[in-house]
């Protein structure tokens, strides 16, 4: 049975959310053309991968303990029940250790195996991880963040590592079944649809016309105001350290992807004195695609940051005035006192649950 198994390993703060989505809600159209997204019963695929990723990293976060137990088998389970092409995708795949990519390529023995990387430049992916780690219950400052990331002290440091993961993920494959995906710089538009998606459909070998269904879903950045409020209530609940998973779903549900998005408030930039670092990164990386002959699908000039046009626009998150931060707090607040209010009324809360999955099982 000839199988062709693409593992898109991330990195995160890519455009992962919304290639993740559209697959999913794709999945039936792209089943008829011999292209699968392994999953179970009433789970959704991204969940299934997610739990199958923390496996497979011996990690046990995002959930109850042991909830993803299990997780990594079960999906080389389904994998190996497909003919054609089997997509997997994870972002938090891209740091993995050599033992467990030997591992994963191990279990998949028989398949062809492609691995995937989307990649951004550091000037726009860098505030991006910031503030996603802002979300996930981190409480430090940005230029905290800033120095620990250039020393290599962060996961995402890690994750955003071309040449250390690649040199992973690719030991022992030929280069062309390596692909990076570039992602397009803004304002880069395509006439036949989203040019991410575009770029991603060449990678995985899909026609885009068997994924008709597009996504609404992203991970939206928030502004410095909004950004500030959530690290300061992280720190007053010790978030990262207690993760209570009730008011930590409810915080990054309705705060950090959900009403402060609303708001705008400076956007978070990669500080002018930090560029001279991003652009040598971006060197390093092409010249290490160059050299690997792996596959690129797009532009590896969409890798080197561009400086705004105005460095003196610069607003330093950590120094967000504060009426700004007032501003976001209350409406905070206003959204929790909303939320507080609906969940009294339990019928009123199903009926809620019950529609919103009704609308997304509908547009599946």
């Amino acid at each position: 049975m000839s199988r062709k198994v693409y593992l898109h390993i991330g990195a995160p703060k890519t455009g992962t959310t919304y290639v993740q989505d559209r697959l999913s809600l794709n999945a039936k159209s792209l089943a008829r053309h011999d292209v699968h997204l392994p999953s179970a019963p009433l789970v959704d695929p991204a969940l299934f991968h997610f739990r199958a990723a923390l496996d497979l990293l011996d990690q046990d976060w995002g959930g109850p303990a042991g909830h993803a137990e299990g997780g990594w088998p079960a999906l080389v389970r389904k994998t190996r029940r497909r003919s054609g092409t089997v997509v997997v995708s994870h972002e938090i795949l891209a740091p993995a250790q050599p033992h467990q990519v030997a591992r994963a390529m191990r279990d998949l023995a028989g398949a062809e195996i492609h691995v995937v990387y989307s990649v951004r430049d550091l000037a726009r992916q860098v505030p991006a991880a910031w503030q996603e780690s802002i979300k996930q219950g981190r409480s430090w400052t940005y230029a905290s963040y800033l120095n620990r990331m250039e020393r290599g002290k962060v996961w995402f440091s890690r994750a955003f590592d071309l040449p250390r993961v690649l040199g992973t993920w690719g030991a022992g494959l030929p280069p062309e079944r390596v692909h990076v995906v570039t992602v397009p710089q803004a304002g880069d538009q395509s006439r036949h649809g989203d040019p991410l998606w575009l770029r991603m459909c060449e990678a995985l070998g899909i026609d885009p016309a068997w994924a008709p269904l597009d996504s609404d879903r992203s991970n939206r950045s928030l502004g410095a105001a909004e950004v500030q409020v959530i690290r300061k209530l992280n720190r007053r609940m010790d978030r990262a350290a207690r993760r209570e998973a009730t008011y930590d779903e409810l915080i990054r549900q309705m705060l950090a992807q959900g009403e402060l998005l609303k708001n705008e408030s400076a956007t978070v930039r990669l500080p002018p004195d930090r560029f001279d670092w991003a652009a040598e990164r971006a060197e390093r990386w092409i010249e290490w695609i160059e050299g690997s002959g792996v596959h690129v699908v797009g532009d590896v000039e969409d890798l080197r940051p561009v400086p705004p046009a105005d460095d003196d626009a610069y607003v330093d998150p950590d120094r967000v005035s504060g009426k700004r931060q007032l501003n976001a707090a209350l409406d905070a607040l206003a959204a929790m006192t909303h939320e507080a209010a609906r969940r009294q009324d339990p019928d009123k809360a199903l009926a809620g649950r019950v529609r919103a999955g009704a609308e997304r099982l509908r547009d599946r």
